[in-house]
């Protein structure tokens, strides 16, 4: 029986790889067929890049994909300005009751976006930021994951180089910026792939928040695009859908492996 184990294990996990990539599968294989050959399954057919084409055609992807790039960028930094300073300030500074506002802060994690639309919404539109980049990625600028990361990152920077630092006259800032943030770069990595993903991929806040093209991210347009009533079908849709995931894939599959050493080093694996 035990001998069987790893075989059994390595099936299963095998099987939960099939079933995770099979849609994934399907869509490459329908995006590059007719939509009869596709759900048939006819090995014969042909291949053909009409789908993408009538995909292209169908929708300002362009503007789309510009849009989303400077959403995940504008977010980024943010997130990396804010997370540095807060993940500093509770590493490093004392002051009365750091650890309760640390508690505080990882709150957040337990709440889940969602909940905080109505109170979001009500804040960009006060801005004046309703249907902007900035109002979209504002929300999320302020990450408690990336905060924890952060201040783990510094906490295992040692005291010596910080107290080397000091002596050599660097103010807080100085130190900070030429002490810990080179010595954090596998977590800024590890954390700019999760934020980057996760942001390429957000769905229902920039739907409730966009009303044009103009500002409208990837996945508003693709839903918009694929929505029933403008008559697309599935194999135009796969297409439509592996455009809009492929700068993600192919980043993905270029820098694997410093990814993969990101997590590690990062101790989030």
């Amino acid at each position: 029986m035990n001998r069987l184990m790893p075989s059994l294990d390595a099936a299963g996990a095998i099987l939960l790889a099939v079933i995770w990539i099979s849609p994934l599968l399907f869509a490459f294989w329908a995006a590059f067929h007719s939509t009869s050959d596709a759900v048939n399954f006819n090995i014969a057919a042909p291949w053909t890049l009409d789908n993408f084409r009538t995909a292209w055609d169908g929708a300002p992807w362009m503007r789309y994909f510009l849009n989303t790039f400077l959403l995940v960028t504008v977010v980024l930094i943010g997130q990396f300005i804010l997370t540095t300073l807060a993940g500093f300030a509770f590493a490093q500074v004392q002051f009365p009751g750091k650890d309760f506002v640390f508690i505080l802060v990882l709150l957040q994690l337990f709440i889940l976006p969602e909940v905080l639309i109505v109170e979001n919404y009500a804040m960009v539109s006060r801005l004046g930021l309703f249907d902007t980049i900035l109002g979209i990625g504002m929300p999320y600028m302020a990450s408690a994951f990336g905060i924890f990361l952060m201040r783990q990152a510094f906490k295992s920077v040692p005291i010596e180089l910080h107290e080397a630092a000091r002596i050599e006259g660097c103010s807080w800032f100085g130190i900070l910026i030429r002490v810990y943030v080179p010595l954090a770069k596998p977590t800024y990595l590890a954390y700019a792939l999760v934020s980057v993903s996760t942001h390429w991929n957000n769905f229902l806040w920039p739907l409730i928040v966009t009303n044009s093209p103009d500002t409208r991210p990837l996945t508003v347009g693709l839903s918009i695009f694929g929505a029933p009533e403008n008559g697309v079908d599935i194999s135009v849709i796969s297409a439509a859908t592996l455009m809009s995931i492929a700068p993600l894939l192919i980043a993905f599959l270029v820098f694997q492996r410093q990814f993969v050493q990101a997590f590690l080093r990062a101790g989030i694996k």
